[in-house]
């Protein structure tokens, strides 16, 4: 059998495959999140944020966890055309929190944060994902 042949037989799981990546960003986002609650100012001044930011990364991180449960359920009914956008949203969210939280980090340069912030880079490229790709198969 050829490597072709047998690369043709092996099934496509484009339906539900971004649950893989799916799955962890919602738990690493809400748990973010919540553990950020309540939101005091005390905690932003601990960070160096004003407030109003540290407000939003709060509800933010918590918000694009819900969103990219909330998109990737409603994929299932007859509206998602929603769950699409709420996706999206969801996953433009993620990349400007991780984009904020590489940014205070004042890294040495975007060659630093590469090859030592995997975490990051990895959340980053997560949310960039579903900003572009949404739930649309």
């Amino acid at each position: 059998m050829k490597l072709k042949e047998l690369s043709m037989k092996i099934p496509v799981f484009r339906r539900l495959s971004h649950w893989l990546l799916r799955i962890p960003l919602i738990i690493v986002f809400m748990q973010q999140g919540l553990s950020k609650m309540p939101v005091t100012p005390e905690t932003a001044d601990a960070f160096g944020l004003p407030y109003i930011v540290w407000w939003f990364v709060a509800y933010g991180e918590l918000g694009a966890g819900v969103g990219l449960l909330v998109g990737g359920l409603i994929m299932f009914t007859r509206w998602i055309w929603i769950g699409d956008l709420i996706t999206r949203f969801s996953g433009f969210v993620i990349g400007c929190i991780v984009t904020g939280v590489i940014w205070m980090s004042q890294p040495e340069s975007l060659a630093f944060v590469l090859l030592y912030d995997h975490f990051h880079v990895f959340l980053w490229v997560g949310g960039l994902f579903f900003a572009l790709k949404g739930t649309r198969t």
